[in-house]
């Protein structure tokens, strides 16, 4: 091992950027921390400017021939890059776990397996990429897909590698070169994707990973006159800052951000799967954008729905991530365990009684909560918690269940539990969210859209719509005259 080499379960990680088909240290570092025990994982390269701009430069100049490389071969180095990580599934799954706390039967079994079906999907998918020529007073009509040129992609730590492959994947794939910015919590399976790229034979400069904070190296990257795109995932204050910052060159974002989503239980709905969808939501530790954490019950089942829900609630094993048994783990930092513990708090001080939880656990733990008797217009209601903490209210008619759910200044996701069809239909009109899930929760397929309404974000991702967004699109008008064919 080197001194640039730290030891995660005996995988080895690099903690150096890689920029340019290199590894390059940095002459400050930030220290990498498991929220499992606190434990020091280790020193991490701490970009700047400097290093901002070097990869930015290095992305530019493999640009050309990335963006020339034919569709077929992109996608067979995509599909290689897919068999590096299937084959390092293990050791992705043990550093995320104990870097950022999320389960490890988890990793093993759904988010690594996912992250190289990232890679094989839209490597597919650019094979398939087309758009039926038409016509125009007889002229032809035919569109097409132009690489748009290096992208900056920020990413979060909740699920640090899927998430990063969600964008690299189709940014890649439409020929675009890649500057990858991991959130500074969670920077080791970055740096693993790195040495699986460049093992699958991707081209130096094509994918470049730079560590460090936002104010430091990710304005930098984001107001850099040369990069063509902007992909973030994160909290609305960061992408506030982030669309400042890509003001100045016009750069195109995509933002998909925080939500304070509703779930849904009518009256009609079947109890036991309403209450298992509810119970769903403190996965990972509530760290999920997505999460209903707006229990909103119809009130002639609300007594009922939430006895039910405390015995299911009771059941849950919070513990170490690592162990078979556990269903939760840690939260990911101090600081977050510190906010959401201040929400909570000033919440059971405004009158909010705690069903459930209400408290802080050992470490970095904090115990699943139910809160009820919550005002519509209180912050814990309105604002985005980010953990393990549920709140519950009630309604009595299907309009009312509709302006609740609509009653904040996210659209994120909305779930909806109900045994009526024709109900499902019209509530699912009427909600504001980007995706709604119907007696389901979480079913994800990467050729649909997936984003956010009002301040849940800009834009939407997957299949072609991921193609629309990383590339420039073209169409060429040709006429039927003109040439001087000759037989």
């Amino acid at each position: 091992m080197t001194e640039h080499t730290l030891t995660v379960a005996g995988v080895a990680v690099d903690t150096r950027h890689w920029i340019g088909g290199e590894r390059v240290a940095s002459a400050e570092t930030f220290t990498d921390v498991s929220p499992i025990d606190g434990s020091v994982l280790g020193e991490i390269s701490r970009g700047t400017e400097r290093e901002a701009a070097a990869a930015v430069a290095a992305a530019k100049a493999a640009f050309p021939a990335w963006a020339a490389t034919p569709r077929a071969e992109r996608a067979r180095i995509l599909h290689a890059v897919a068999d590096g990580v299937e084959k390092r599934i293990e050791d992705l799954a043990i550093v995320e776990t104990t870097d950022n706390g999320a389960l490890l039967r988890s990793h093993r079994r759904g988010v690594m397996p996912r992250v190289a079906h990232n890679f094989r999907f839209f490597a597919d998918w650019l094979l398939t990429l087309d758009h039926e020529d038409f016509e125009t007073r007889g002229h032809t009509n035919h569109v097409s897909w132009d690489p748009a040129g290096p992208s900056v992609l920020i990413t979060p730590w909740n699920a640090p590698l899927m998430l990063s492959t969600w964008k690299v994947a189709p940014a890649l794939a439409a020929g675009n070169t890649v500057v990858l910015k991991p959130a500074e919590w969670t920077p080791l399976t970055a740096s693993l994707l790195a040495d699986i790229a460049a093992e699958a034979g991707l081209p130096a400069g094509v994918l470049n990973v730079v560590q460090g904070y936002g104010s430091e190296i990710g304005d930098a990257l984001t107001s850099h006159p040369d990069v063509r795109r902007i992909s973030f995932t994160g909290s609305v204050p960061t992408a506030q800052r982030i669309t400042a910052s890509a003001a100045t060159n016009l750069t195109p974002l995509s933002l998909e951000l925080g939500g304070k989503s509703p779930l849904l239980v009518f009256a009609d709905a079947d109890l036991d799967l309403a209450v298992d969808l509810a119970v769903e939501q403190y996965d990972n530790a509530g760290q999920v954008c997505l999460a209903a954490t707006r229990i909103l019950v119809e009130v002639s089942v609300a007594e009922e729905f939430t006895r039910r829900f405390a015995e299911k609630a009771a059941t849950i094993v919070q513990g170490d991530p690592r162990d078979e048994a556990t269903d939760i783990g840690p939260n990911i930092h101090e600081r977050q365990l510190e906010k959401i513990d201040g929400f909570v708090r000033r919440a059971l001080d405004a009158g909010a009684r705690a069903v459930i939880g209400g408290h802080r656990g050992d470490g970095q733990y904090y115990a699943p909560t139910l809160l009820t008797d919550v005002a519509q217009d209180s912050e814990i209601v309105q604002e985005e918690v980010f953990g393990p903490v549920l709140t519950l209210q009630t309604f009595t008619t299907e309009d009312e269940a509709v302006r609740l759910a609509n009653d904040t200044r996210f659209g994120l996701a909305a779930t909806l539990a109900t045994g009526d069809r024709d109900r499902a239909e019209r509530v699912t009109r009427q909600l504001v969210a980007g995706t709604v899930w119907v007696n389901c929760f979480f079913v994800r397929d990467l050729q649909a859209p997936f984003g956010g309404s009002r301040h849940s974000g800009v834009g939407r991702e997957g299949g072609t719509w991921s193609f629309d967004f990383y590339c420039d699109l073209k169409n060429t008008v040709t006429a039927p005259k003109g040439w001087n064919d000759h037989g």
